[in-house]
């Protein structure tokens, strides 16, 4: 087996994903094939040094249906000869686009791989593609189907998570994304996106609200009570599922769920033989990868069950893992993995995560990474953790060791 290193983790900012964005002009191929555009002029790349360009996007329709990918490599200046594959496991997908470009190359195909993802949340609205568990009454019904809000404050009901600890860790994370920014901790990986004239239209995170805190968050109304408790409603659909409950608490709303936003990101991987080619230097080493299939009525809590499986696959034990990024879905999403697993909150999300910066779903996974690599080289630690929860009850996870 040959091991897969990363050699270099781009990213754009996220922009607002609503039509006043900064962009919202840009559109999703635009966007993709700049980033691609990117990492080829940082280390030198031209389309025969790369095996395969794999994609991540979820709503995949209109113009982000058809093989973005494909479109992305086209337009942008490798040529047509780089060809390029659209992928989603829903959230996960910019994080899965990385596993299966390392996990094809270690088995022989190829040495060299771009992977990542976009989403232009701004233009092709979340869901608008539509999704069997969702719209299929015969799977909804036997899965006990229930939005994705619904399953974050059904997390925080069994788990006891209460308003304030939701709004505490949403208030620390634009803390922490806010004092990550002004410390320059995002300037060696963040690409600011020009229009076709040059000029810069974007170059820091948009959604981030240094003054955040409780006291504000507390003034917020939930945000899935109403099609919760209406009738039929889905609070009953998922006490169904779970009787021990009487009640679901709602305790989310925007302000403590992720934000709604563009981007995109790049990662390159490749082989030793790859580097040594290139004159390029490993920055890690990905050690293990995992996906997961979980119950998909409190859906979100897949990334504990993938954790445990990377960690076996790669024989190390929690305190083997330096730091972690557990991608910011909701609030109750990243108490419930600390609360399992008893971690330090100063090792988790230590930059902040998507509530304070927003979940550009094609693109988040890949940007988690690439944030986490490059806190290991800033601390100068060793090992990284980065998992996501998967819309339907799925989880995903990849260990990375900095070289």
């Amino acid at each position: 087996m040959t091991d897969a290193y990363i050699f270099d983790a781009i990213r754009t900012p996220r922009g607002r994903g609503r039509d006043d964005g900064a962009l919202y002009e840009v559109g999703a191929v635009r966007l993709s094939a700049d980033i691609l555009n990117a990492i080829k002029r940082r280390n030198s790349l031209d389309a025969a040094d790369v095996e395969d360009v794999i994609w991540g996007n979820v709503t995949q329709i209109g113009e982000q249906g058809g093989c973005l990918a494909r479109a992305s490599t086209l337009l942008s200046d490798f040529g047509e000869s780089l060809p390029g594959v659209s992928i989603n496991r829903f959230c996960a997908s910019g994080l899965e686009a990385v596993n299966m470009a390392a996990n094809q190359l270690s088995g022989g195909a190829g040495d060299g791989y771009i992977a990542g993802g976009v989403e232009m949340m701004s233009r092709v609205p979340m869901g608008s593609d539509g999704a069997a568990i969702a719209v299929d009454p015969s799977l909804a019904m036997e899965r006990y189907f229930v939005p994705q809000g619904i399953s974050a404050d059904l997390i925080a009901s069994i788990y006891g998570f209460s308003r304030s600890d939701c709004d505490a860790i949403a208030a620390e994370s634009h803390r922490r994304a806010a004092r990550a920014w002004n410390e320059g901790r995002f300037d060696k990986s963040v690409v600011a996106v020009k229009d076709r004239n040059g000029i810069e239209i974007l170059s820091r995170d948009e959604a981030i609200r240094p003054d955040t805190g409780k006291a504000a968050l507390g003034e917020l109304k939930p945000s899935f009570a109403a099609i919760g408790e209406s009738m039929p409603g889905f609070d009953r659909i998922a006490i169904m599922k779970y009787p021990q409950l009487e009640k679901i608490r709602h305790v989310h709303h925007a302000g403590n769920s992720s934000s709604i936003v563009d981007g995109a990101a790049a990662v390159l991987v490749g082989s030793a033989d790859f580097g040594k080619r290139k004159g390029l230097n490993p920055r890690a080493r990905i050690v293990a990868t995992s996906k997961v299939g979980s119950e998909p009525t409190i859906m979100l809590t897949g990334p504990i069950p993938a954790t445990k499986k990377a960690l076996s696959r790669a024989g190390m034990g929690l305190g083997d893992i330096d730091l972690f990024e557990v991608n910011e879905a909701f609030a109750s999403v990243a108490l419930r993995y600390i609360d399992e697993f008893g971690l330090d909150t100063d090792k988790v999300n230590v930059n902040g995560g998507s509530i304070a910066m927003g979940h550009p779903l094609g693109a988040t996974g890949a940007m988690l990474l690439g944030t986490a690599l490059d806190e290991l080289e800033r601390g100068g630690r060793g090992t990284a953790l980065v998992t996501l929860c998967v819309a339907a009850g799925m989880g995903a996870a990849t260990i990375i060791e900095r070289i």
